[in-house]
């Protein structure tokens, strides 16, 4: 042990007496704690939020999603297909998505109507493993094709597994208002209902297959995109710079499962650095403790700082015995913190005291998911504030003269 930290833990934990420097420490400490603490726990709630909205959105969307620059339709499906397969992806599968009228003999809604293929769709999305009833299947039926609602469509336009209603397209719309022209409609029969956990997606979707949205949006045989899964959901965007190679780059661009959704991630990240920045004023003023008590320690050990410079010791010496006090509040405060944040965020992933509506949040408990990241930077960020409160009454202790410190003692 070093003679500067030997003297500095003397300093910081007399055994003699607790004056009011030593109080003051103490709230030091503790403020350091439960702004770690604090902290660790609100960061963990965010990444627990994050990881559960971004299971819901994999679970329904894709990896990557290849769509027509200009146009907004894919012209030659199966030439890019072959690219993109080409291009090391395994998983890959054409889909339309327009907007039409799903009518019953009480309700109409309009809803998006994705067109898929029914074989691989499971190569691509999620969707099937969130059918509640029935099943999810597409194909025809005599005049009747399949049709797979969202729960919150099934529930508004009133129908259930084996209902029928009538999808009207809105192509050509127009000529039948004026030239008494029918428009294009079919009918489908209910084959299933999902249930995604989003409420976006359950109000506004339904699946058709990709043939009958060809026919009734009068695509022929162009789609509106590709959708692209990937075995490991973390080189998406690697991948996605290697499809951008693969494809002409003026005709198509390729987003991400991120870009997809980037405006409620930025919110998001917002939200947690705002988070952060708000609760490091915790520690902040911790650490205007932690400058407060020095310089008084300082002012108190004049006499002392006085007789160790009469011995020899050094300007450095004297600023490290002080920085060391600064360093010994922010790791004892780092460690307890640290400790204290993982066990209550432990405590609500395993037990979860912390309970929620679940009819209301879709979930029972307030998400938590631990990272190894926040509990190296916080901790960091913490130490470099105590660090950086030590430095002016260091400095101010090192530049004492023997001679005037201990003139009066």
């Amino acid at each position: 042990m070093s003679a500067e930290f030997f003297i500095a833990r003397r300093y910081l934990f007399s055994k003699k007496k607790i004056s009011f420097i030593t109080i003051i420490s103490a709230i030091s400490i503790i403020g350091v704690t439960i702004g770690v603490a604090a902290m660790i726990i609100v960061l963990s709630v965010f990444n627990g939020f994050n990881k559960k909205v971004t299971t819901v959105l994999i679970g329904f969307d894709p990896h990557l999603r290849v769509e027509a620059v200009k146009s907004g339709k894919i012209e030659n499906p199966e030439q890019v297909m072959q690219s993109i397969l080409a291009g090391g992806i395994e998983n890959a599968a054409p889909f339309t998505l327009t907007k039409g009228m799903l009518a019953t003999k009480e309700v109409n809604k309009v809803a998006f109507i994705k067109g898929i293929d029914d074989g691989s769709i499971e190569k691509v999305s999620g969707i099937k493993n969130y059918t509640k009833y029935g099943e999810f299947n597409l194909s025809d039926e005599g005049d009747f094709g399949g049709i797979v609602l969202g729960f919150a469509l099934a529930s508004n336009l009133k129908v259930f597994i084996g209902d029928t209603l009538t999808l009207v397209s809105p192509v050509g719309l127009e000529y039948s208002l004026t030239q008494f022209v029918e428009p294009i409609t079919k009918k489908f029969l209910v084959r299933g209902i999902y249930d995604s956990d989003n409420r976006d997606y359950d109000t506004k979707y339904a699946y058709i297959s990709i043939d009958n949205s060809q026919k009734l949006f009068k695509l022929g045989g162009a789609v509106n995109g590709i959708e692209v899964r990937l075995n490991d959901i973390s080189g998406s965007e690697q991948a996605k710079v290697d499809l951008q190679k693969v494809l002409d780059g003026d005709k198509y661009n390729v987003l991400t499962w991120y870009d997809l959704h980037k405006d409620f991630y930025s919110i998001l990240k917002v939200e947690r650095w705002v988070a952060f920045i708000i609760l490091s004023l915790i520690i902040a003023v911790a650490s205007f403790n932690i400058l407060g008590s020095l310089t008084m320690t300082v002012i108190e050990k004049k006499r002392d700082i006085g007789i160790l410079k009469s011995m020899g010791a050094s300007d450095k010496m004297i600023t490290r015995i002080f920085m060391f006090e600064g360093i010994v509040v922010g790791l004892i405060g780092m460690v307890i913190g640290s400790a204290l944040g993982l066990t209550l965020t432990l405590a609500q992933l395993y037990f979860k005291f912390y309970k929620m509506d679940a009819s209301v949040y879709k979930i029972d408990a307030l998400p938590v998911d631990l990272r190894i990241g926040d509990f190296i930077f916080v901790p960091l960020a913490a130490l470099v504030l105590c660090f950086l409160a030590s430095l002016y009454p260091s400095r101010r202790a090192s530049k004492l003269k023997p001679v005037e410190s201990i003139r009066w003692e």
